[in-house]
C-alpha cells in the first residue's frame, strides 16, 4: 500500500503536530515510509489541487489530508472551509480514492491544539486518520 499525506505548512505548530501523529501511527503499524510520500502546501486552499495530482498519478492507495484552519473576524473561514472540503470531496468521488480528511476547522487555537495533541496520540487527528486510511483500505477490498 502507497499512502499519500498533503499537508499546510499554514499555522505551522497545530499541523506539524498532526503529521507527527499521523508518522506515528504508521510507525506503530511497522508500516515501511518509503510507501508515504509527504507533500507539503502553503495553506489549505491549495489541498484540492495536490490531491487531485496525487490521485491523478495512480501512484497512491489512500491520500490523507492535514492542516489548520482557525476562524477569525471575516467570512474568510467560511469560504476558504467551503471550497477546501468541495474540492477534496470532488476528487475522492472522481478518482475513487480513499482520501481522509483530517483538517482542523476550528473556533479558536485551544481547539486546534486539543485535536494536535502529543501527549495523547488517540485525540491526535493525524493519527487517527492514518487509522482510518487502514480501515478504508479493508473497506475497499470487500467492495
Amino acid at each position: 500500500m502507497r499512502i499519500a499525506i498533503v499537508y499546510s505548512n499554514f499555522n505551522l505548530p497545530i499541523t506539524s503536530n498532526l503529521l507527527k501523529g499521523a508518522l506515528k501511527y504508521l510507525q506503530e503499524m511497522k508500516f515501511n515510509v518509503k510507501n508515504v510520500k509527504i507533500v507539503e502546501v502553503p495553506g489549505v486552499f491549495e489541498i484540492p489541487l495536490i490531491c487531485k495530482k496525487l490521485a491523478k498519478s495512480k501512484k497512491y492507495d489512500a491520500i490523507l489530508t492535514l492542516g489548520a484552519v482557525i476562524k477569525g473576524q471575516t467570512d474568510h473561514y467560511e469560504m476558504l472551509c467551503r471550497a477546501m472540503v468541495d474540492g477534496v470531496r470532488q476528487v475522492m468521488l472522481d478518482f475513487e480514492i480513499p482520501i481522509v480528511f483530517e483538517v482542523l476547522m476550528v473556533r479558536d487555537i485551544l481547539h486546534a491544539k486539543a485535536r494536535a495533541s502529543l501527549k495523547n496520540w488517540h485525540e491526535n487527528k493525524g493519527y487517527i486518520g492514518v487509522r482510518t486510511i487502514f480501515e478504508m483500505m479493508e473497506t475497499m477490498k470487500r467492495c
